[in-house]
């Protein structure tokens, strides 16, 4: 079982992969800047060929970018700490440059790391697991996109769920797809007529014990303005660990 340095040197090892640059960048005081390239072993979220993606653990920026939007970035992020270029005045000006290449601001992901204990909640419904071959069957209904990726996806395959129950119904699910070989991300799915029972901690709890169990490191990822969510988190024992942003055509 990995404990919190060794969790923290990980992610340092996968974001350096994602991001194109090296672990010591996350150590500066000064924001980097490096060329996107779709290194072997990266995350992966879409097919498109990333343009501009930005990342912080809280101290300075890390901007992988195409080349063309270097020397505009270096200027941009030069009197700037790392996590000022994620607020709203800094976003507009980094989104009003990025029209210019065609491109758009995306998402914020807000991303949480697990404290590596294990703690059994008590449960009032009957759980369910689903083992990977068993996923397929719940594809396509539509009820569990945060749970589940939309289709099967190779390159980052849902690998283990657990349903809270109602006979063959399924009031709450909890997925986790392996984003990688070691990061498994979790994401959980409550029916709005089962909300507020805690059913979503607690299936977000097993799975959690379940991932670590299985010798892989879960994560948890959410919006900025989704406090439901990082309610659920917080009560799992998983705490704020990194923020990043991608861009999209625009």
């Amino acid at each position: 079982m990995y404990n919190k340095k060794q969790i923290a040197a990980e992610l340092k090892k996968q974001l350096a992969i994602d991001f194109n640059c090296s672990i010591k960048d996350f150590n500066k005081k000064e924001n980097i800047i490096t060329v996107a390239k779709d290194n072997p072993g990266r995350r992966i979220y879409t097919q498109e060929k990333a343009f501009l993606s930005m990342v912080t653990l809280g101290r300075n920026a890390v901007v992988s970018a195409d080349e063309s939007i270097h020397e505009w970035l270096k200027q941009w992020s030069a009197e700037k700490s790392g996590i000022c270029l994620f607020e709203h005045n800094n976003l507009m000006e980094l989104e009003l440059e990025l029209q210019k290449h065609g491109k758009k601001l995306w998402q914020s992901h807000h991303m949480f790391l697990p404290e590596m204990e294990i703690k059994e909640p008590m449960i009032d419904f009957e759980a369910k697991w689903f083992e990977q071959d068993a996923l397929m069957e719940l594809y396509g209904r539509g009820k569990f996109s945060n749970a589940l990726c939309e289709k099967y996806m190779s390159e980052r395959p849902d690998v283990l769920a657990i349903g809270a129950m109602q006979g063959d119904h399924i009031m709450g699910l909890a997925g986790c797809s392996a984003d990688t070989e070691l990061f498994w991300q979790i994401g959980i799915d409550v029916l709005p007529e089962y909300r507020g029972r805690g059913m979503g901690t607690k299936l977000v709890q097993l799975l959690k014990n379940e991932v670590i169990m299985r010798g892989a490191i879960p994560f948890y990822g959410t919006s900025l303005s989704n406090l439901y969510s990082w309610n659920i988190a917080f009560h799992c024992g998983f705490y704020p660990a990194w923020v990043e942003m991608e861009t999209i055509e625009g």
